[in-house]
Parts: C-alpha cells; structure tokens; sequence
C-alpha cells in the first residue's frame, strides 16, 4: 500500500512585525512536528510558507514608520526568516508574496476565474478619506461591530465574535488613517459570489463529501472550524470583493484596471501554490504534482484565519478547477501571555528572535513548553513560571535525570559498552511491551491532529525509563547481583534510542544529542519501538546534562520586563526597532525658521509651511494645525529633518518633517531652541 501524499502549509506571516510566541505556538511549530513526523514515516511531503507582503498591514505599518512598503516586508521577511532557521523550522521553502513568480501567478489565476467567468463587475460605494485622497481597503476602517458592539472592529471582520463584516455595517467608522469619518465614493471591483457555494461547501465542511464523493474524512477536523463556517454559511454567504483600491499590492491584470490591485485573501492563499512552483524550479520538480490528484493538502493556522482556508479559498480553488482541496484545516485558538492576549501596540509579548539571542541553545525547551500548553481547542497560556516548572520538573527531572542515569552507569560499569541482556522478569516483559506500543499510540494522535497528547506519550517513554531505573535500583543491585544488572542497563539503553526516535518530531535537537551520546542514528520512525535497537557491545560516550534548570530569577526578569513594558505602554507608544549609530547620523535634523504659513484647502489638520533651513527655502507640509494657528507659528525656530524624501500631500510637495514633542493625550508641541541660534545650526 502506498503512502499518502502531503502537501502542507503554515499561514504566511505579515511580513510587518517580528514573530511572537502566540504565532509560534498556533502555527508554526505544530505545522513542524506534523512535517518531520510525516518525512519519518517516508511520506511523500512539501512544507511551504513564505511572508505576505501585501495588504492595508503593510502599508499602514510603512505610514507609521515614514518608510516605503518594500522597506518595511524587506526589513520584516529578514526578521522573520531568520527566526525560522533559528528556531529549526524545517520548511522546504520560506518564500515571498512580492516575488516575480508570485505576482504571476496570482495574476494568471486571477485570468483564469475572470475568463470562466466566476467574478461578476459591480459598481458600489466605498470609503474614502478625503485628506489621504485614497479608497480606503477593509483594514483601514475601524468601528463599532453591530453583532457584539466591539468598538475596535475592522470593515472586513470583528477579531472578537469572529463575525463577517463589511464597512458601511460598521457603526461611526473611522479611517486609520487620517482618524476622521470617512465619506463614501463611488468605485467599481471584481467580487466573488460566493451564496453560489453553500451547498457544496456545506456537505463537504461537514461531511467531507464534493460532488457526492467522499474527499476528506471530517472525524479529524475540529469542532471550532468546522463551527465556524458553518457559522458564517447558515448566515448566508455574501459576494466579497476580490480587488482593491490601492498602490501596493499585485495589480489586476485587465485594461481597465488601473490603480486597482487583488485583495490579500486572494492573493495571500495563492502564495502556497507561487512558493510551490519556486520550490518545483529549484530542485527540478513539477509543481502541480503538489497540487493535483491525489494528494492531501494540509494548511495549518490560526483561528482568526479559518473562513478564509476552509470557505474562500476553497471557493477559489474548485473554480480553478483542477486543484486539490484542503483534507484539513487544523486551527489554533490563541495563546494568552501571563493573564493577557498577545498586544504587539502594547509590547506585551514574548519575540521569537529576541528569545533566541537571549536563551541560545534553549530552542527545544521552549518548543517542549509550547506543545505542552498549545491551544489545540481553546485558548491557552504561556507563563515564564509554567515554562520554569516544565523545563525543571519535566525535561531535566524525568527525561534528562533518565538518560544521564543510564549512560553514566554504562560507562561505569561496563566502560559505555552496552551489556547483554539475560532472563526476563515478568517487569521487564511489560516495559518492552509497553516500549513497543507507545510509538504506535503516537501516530495515531499526530495522524489525528493531536500532537500536544502525541508529545505527553514521547514523554512518557522517559517516565517509563525513569521508573524502571527507580525500581530495579541497579546501583544496589550490583553489588549481589550483576547479571541482573546487565539486562537492566540493556533495557534502559533500548528505551534511550527509542526516546532519540520519538522525540524527533518535538525536540529535534536534543533527540541529535541522544543519538551522539548512543552512537546510534536512525529517521525511520518504523525503527521505534524495537526492543533490539542497541546490540550487544556497542560502545556509546559519555553524555553531557541535557538540560539546565531554570532559575527563580529568570522568571523574575522576564515578569518584570513585561510588567515595565506594559506600564509604559499605558501612555505612550512602544519603543521602535533598535538602530546603529551610523543609522541615526544619515538623518540631517537642523534647525529651521518658519517663514510663512497658511492652512492646507480641505485638510484640518495640515498647514503649509515655508521654512528657511539656512541651505534653502523650502515647503513643507505639516500635521498641526489642530495645535497651532499660521499666525501664532511665524518666525518661529523649530528642528526639522531635511533629507526625508519628498511627498506629495493634499497635491502640495512637501520636502522634510518639522520635529514634535507629543503628550501622552496627544497633544503636539515645537521643541524650541534656546535663544541665540540660527537657522541652518545641526542638531546631534
């Protein structure tokens, strides 16, 4: 019989901030163990991800940050990447939604739906912010969610009863960009009507049959996916725009489609396939043998994301025609951090790649601690004192005591040599058996999604060591009976080489160390379970701690940092990105006098202003004329930054930026200079 075919994918990360450890836990490292498990078992397999680099995220993160779109996924794509390698997460291919390939792909697909004619044009009002002069895309509109009154909603979804939304059901919508009600304009898309799929989708969600076939199995999908689609289907599904109206993204491709791109949730899911065909071009294979036939296709995410892997998508998909679809969509609920959710704004969370260069080597104790806690089913929570008590008391009390125990006492007794083993006791008999049936158990629950319960089985062939050795006390027992001893010490070896078998999928690091130590190696997961692993006489090494406990004071720093964080986070915004010294002397801050100003037609909160920089007489547009009148600001000495590159605003090019203070209410102030200093003076 042959092996199933597996195409999986993990939710591609906004490439607009750093990974935390709720991403981690909810995606990245259950998509992992599932792989490595499948790549054990000799299952043909791709693991695909890549970083999204479109959509309002991005470009609201590059406003934010006064820098380019393409800066901000370059700057985030490095980042995130290489928290990835650093974390040993095992993708065939980590690739890029900015990509050529990509916006190729996404494009002919795009063609493709729109020449089988499964779009229909329509024309409607949409939001528009009349300072930014721009359409305003779902993610840049917040506002009261009418179902469950939520006052920070987005106009495409509410993040806190999971309803579907669009804009205008959104009660006093407010653009985040300019943060003034938005009026409505008139524009035309391409939407997908999606009510033409609630049959099919309602009998293959539920049970797992297309077009009277059986495709899938439904007993392993989880009872909050499937929940929700059937949430959002019963309410009737409503057409959904597959285009936008903005300047960063893949464009549409038809003659009258200019300054119009495709929406993220069309473009994003399409960046499996356009990471697929760049995997197939770099190792000489066809990438449609990784999404047709028969094949499974496995896309594991976060719960926020499901509608959009189990309903759209999909859609998408069989109107492709020729495209497998999902056989499951594995969902996490979140991970909460000490009592709270996850806040990026607030800085209340744990990053991935800060944790790596703080706890080098440490990478497999927190992959343990996160599959321990990982919120298979409901929300979950990650505590530092959590993390300390299941490193101290689970991995170094039971599996590192355990294996140190053993291999020591080999090199004690028999100079790291394995002993052979004699007649069995009736004891013995029941830990080989129960050797060979706990790998059997694990399958089972990672073939089922469950890989919380398949790591606690792992770890229960070390407490299954750990008891034995307890037991049978060989270092008593040698001294009236050393025969005895002898199969003891064997046994105890075979179930150390299992543990370096089982414990691949979770903690791939110290299963390598295992192997080291027993000079044994073997990726066959048909190879666990086997009594005989180590034969008579082979020599293994003298072992090392496997790991380290964790200190009281550990835990007390890392509270401490977020309890810091989050008390200033109450009243001003979290400290940006780290820069060099050689990053802060390209800005050229010098003082300025404002010659003239005026208010900007149509635009409350913008003056222009012309400022002598002491190079030249410049215009420069600036935000406060909520906080200044043009009289009051006349021949004033403000600091300003001269080598930002110019903007237009409002049809005005604006040419640098006048420094402010800004008060934890808002409220904008000049820094003015002593007396005594002119225009064109540095500021270092």
């Amino acid at each position: 019989m042959s092996k199933a075919k597996y195409t999986v994918t993990a939710a591609l990360p906004y490439a607009n901030g750093p990974l935390h450890l709720g991403h981690v836990a909810g995606v990245y490292l259950p998509a992992d163990i599932f792989v490595r498990f499948l790549r054990m078992n000799n299952h043909d397999v791709a693991f695909i991800c890549g970083s999204d680099e479109h959509g309002a995220a991005i470009t609201l993160r590059a406003k934010k940050e006064g820098i380019t779109p393409q800066e901000i996924v370059d700057k985030y794509n490095s980042i995130i990447s290489k928290a990835f390698t650093d974390f040993n997460i095992s993708f065939d291919i980590f690739h890029r939604t900015s990509s050529e390939i990509h916006h190729k792909t996404s494009q002919d697909f795009f063609l493709k739906l729109y020449e089988k004619g499964k779009f229909t044009e329509e024309t409607s009002e949409q939001y528009y912010d009349e300072e930014y002069e721009q359409f305003l895309a779902d993610r840049y509109i917040t506002g009261e969610c009418p179902k469950c009154q939520n006052p920070s909603a987005y106009g495409d979804q509410c993040e806190k009863c999971g309803s579907d939304l669009s804009p205008t059901e959104l009660i006093n919508p407010t653009s985040t960009l300019s943060g003034k009600t938005p009026v409505l304009r008139t524009t035309s898309h391409w939407y997908l009507p999606m009510a033409n799929h609630e049959d099919w989708l309602r009998d293959w969600i539920k049970e797992g049959k297309l077009d009277g076939v059986q495709q899938h199995d439904p007993k392993p999908w989880r009872n909050q996916v499937i929940g929700q689609c059937m949430s959002w289907i019963d309410g009737g599904l409503h057409s959904r725009a597959m285009t936008r109206d903005l300047d960063w993204g893949v464009k549409v491709p038809l003659p009258n489609a200019e300054g119009k791109v495709l929406y993220v949730w069309l473009d994003a899911p399409i960046g499996y396939i356009s990471a697929t065909k760049q995997y197939a071009l770099d190792n000489n294979k066809n990438w449609e043998d990784y999404w047709t036939g028969d094949r499974k296709l496995i896309h594991f995410i976060g719960k926020d994301n499901i509608v959009f892997h189990a309903v759209i998508f999909p859609i998408i998909l069989k109107d492709h025609g020729d495209l497998i679809l999902p056989d499951n969509v594995p969902a996490y609920e979140f991970l909460n951090l000490e009592g709270d959710k996850f806040s990026t704004s607030r800085n209340w969370a744990v990053w991935l790649h800060e944790y790596i260069a703080a706890y080098p080597g440490r990478e497999d104790e927190l992959k343990y601690v996160l599959t321990s806690i990982a919120p298979e089913t409901k929300d979950s929570e990650f505590t530092w004192k959590e993390y300390q008590t299941r490193i101290n008391s689970e991995l170094a009390d039971i599996l590192g005591n355990f294996v140190n125990r053993a291999l020591v006492l080999t090199q004690k007794y028999y100079e790291g040599k394995v002993p052979e083993r004699g007649e069995l006791t009736e004891e013995d008999q029941l830990v080989l058996a129960e050797i060979n049936e706990i790998p059997k158990r694990i399958s089972k629950l990672v073939y089922a999604y469950k890989l919380r319960d398949a790591q606690a089985e792992a770890m229960n062939l070390a407490r299954l060591g750990n008891k034995y050795l307890a037991d049978q006390e060989p270092w008593k027992v040698v001294k009236v009976d050393p025969k005895r001893v002898e199969t003891v010490m064997n046994i105890a070896l075979q179930i150390t080489a299992n543990l370096s078998i089982v414990l691949q999928p979770f903690l791939p690091t110290t299963a390598a160390k295992l192997s080291n130590f027993l000079n044994f190696k073997t990726t066959n997961w048909e190879d666990a379970g086997s009594a005989d692993l180590m034969k008579d006489g082979d020599q293994t090494n003298t072992p090392e701690i496997l790991f380290q406990k964790i200190e009281d004071s550990l835990v007390e720093e890392e509270v401490n940092k977020l309890k810091n964080t989050d008390s200033m986070e109450s009243k001003f915004d979290a400290q940006k990105d780290e820069v060099t010294f050689d990053d802060f002397t390209k800005m050229d801050i010098r003082l300025g006098t404002i010659l003239e100003a005026e208010k900007v037609e149509k635009a409350d909160k913008l003056l222009k202003l012309l400022v002598d920089t002491g190079l030249d007489k410049r215009t420069i547009v600036s935000g406060i004329a909520e906080h200044y009148s043009p009289e009051e600001i006349i021949g004033k000495t403000v600091q300003v930054l001269i080598n930002l590159a110019p903007r237009k605003i409002k049809g005005i090019e604006s040419k640098g930026m006048i420094l402010m203070a800004e008060d934890e209410d808002g409220k904008l102030s000049f820094m003015f200079p002593e007396k005594g200093f002119e225009a064109g003076g540095g500021i270092h």
